[in-house]
């Protein structure tokens, strides 16, 4: 685990994993669980899988549970996850009572590691309920919204706050994503893992590999997103723009993804997508496994432009997986990905397919500001968006819950 730690200090710096360990000094044996809806697919899925081992190499027991469910409940989750972005969202009986009812039938499985931990974390909206059913629990909860939950629709957030106004803190990636709790509330945004295989470094021969493996002309420009199939996504509005960008300037659309299994719309917009690419052999709408890591960093790698182009967004960690490749990102202006574009420096920010289809014409037809903007892009993540600092600040967070300081921040 040792080991762990010092691979890291190779990519961020000696002194910040020296920082890591003094702030975990005195967490040394604490029990820590984290809790989320599904083990791959997503980006808590990535997040944790490296944060526990992370906690781990730092001498903190910690421990990453997930929740079970049928897919009524994840059919009510999926709206939680809708309204809290702003759409008008009409939740059944029968989905709230399989919300509960999931809810309360994990927590019997969890109830002893759950009410045993220091220190529990509970991922959104999906097993919110969970410290209900917990009534013996000793530690401290903290509610992880990892939504721009910003301007949610106010019946289903009056439902939801009334399980997660219990909680002892709540963490939100950004002000203007939080709501008035009754309790502490921090701000830690996401990041990326330099060292996972969806960001480490790649030979350019598997690059072109993968390259030859989907068909793509390796003569003419390629551009990329990488997301769930999801409306929020906006892959129609990046159909569009390519379709406008292409008029002036030959280019390849790539749209690379997969479904998480706690979002049951995917299969929906995917047919969706197919519908509007209709036939076009520039458009490869690629439906990847949730293990392609090293296939989605090939491409990122062999993109010229990178799109996010999201109509919402918590937080957006493709942004910062293309942004570490040295790669200009044209992101939806919205939630996270405005705190990672910043605009004409590391990407540019747009809310219309004719403003993103401007921008690829503008960053294809000046390589090098391209190529500029990339090496910008990935300063800026090495400083902001790594898992250390992530990880930094949730230590600082924990000793503050434990301590029992009184920073906070306040929502008007």
């Amino acid at each position: 685990m040792k080991d762990l730690l010092q691979q890291y200090a190779a990519v961020a710096g000696q002194d910040v994993v020296q920082h890591l360990r003094q702030l975990a000094r005195s967490l040394q044996g604490l029990k820590v669980v984290h809790v989320n809806s599904t083990r791959e697919g997503g980006g808590v899925a990535e997040i944790l899988t490296k944060l526990v081992p992370l906690m781990q190499a730092l001498g903190i027991e910690a421990g990453w549970e997930v929740i079970n469910g049928e897919r009524e409940f994840f059919e009510c989750t999926k709206g939680f996850h809708n309204a809290l972005q702003g759409r008008p969202t009409v939740l059944t009986k029968s989905m709230i009572e399989a919300y509960e009812k999931t809810n309360a039938v994990n927590a019997e499985r969890l109830r002893p590691t759950l009410e045993a931990a220091d220190l529990v974390f509970i991922h959104d909206p999906q097993p919110a309920a969970l410290l209900h059913f917990c009534p013996g629990r000793k530690g401290k909860w903290i509610w992880r919204c990892h939504i721009d939950a910003s301007h949610p629709y106010r019946a289903v957030w009056k439902y939801l706050r009334n399980w997660v106004a219990a909680y002892d803190a709540s963490v939100f990636s950004l002000p203007e994503f939080a709501q008035v709790l009754p309790h502490r509330q921090y701000l830690i945004p996401p990041s990326i893992d330099p060292l996972s295989e969806k960001n480490l470094e790649l030979p350019d021969e598997e690059v072109q590999t993968v390259v030859g493996r989907f068909e793509l002309d390796p003569e003419r420009p390629i551009v990329l997103q990488v997301s769930r199939f999801d409306r929020f996504k906006d892959p129609l509005g990046v159909i569009s723009a390519y379709r406008l960008a292409r008029q002036l300037t030959p280019l390849q659309l790539v749209l690379a993804g997969g479904n998480a299994s706690d979002d049951p719309e995917g299969e929906a917009v995917l047919k969706e997508v197919m519908q509007a690419s209709n036939g076009d052999p520039d458009i490869h709408i690629l439906l990847l496994p949730p293990d392609a890591h090293r296939t989605i960093n090939a491409l990122q790698r062999a993109a010229d432009i990178v799109l996010q182009k999201s109509i919402k967004e918590g937080f957006g960690l493709t942004v910062a997986e293309a942004m570490w490749k040295a790669k200009p990102v044209i992101g939806g202006d919205t939630g996270g990905i405005r705190l990672q574009v910043i605009n004409h420096q590391t990407g540019f920010l747009v809310r219309t397919p004719e403003g993103a289809a401007l921008r690829i014409r503008y960053l294809l037809h000046h390589r090098d500001h391209l190529l500029d903007m990339g090496q910008r892009a990935r300063r800026f993540v090495r400083e902001n968006f790594l898992i250390t600092r992530h990880l930094r600040e949730y230590l600082v967070m924990m000793i503050s819950l434990l301590s029992g300081q009184e920073e906070r921040i306040e929502v008007e």
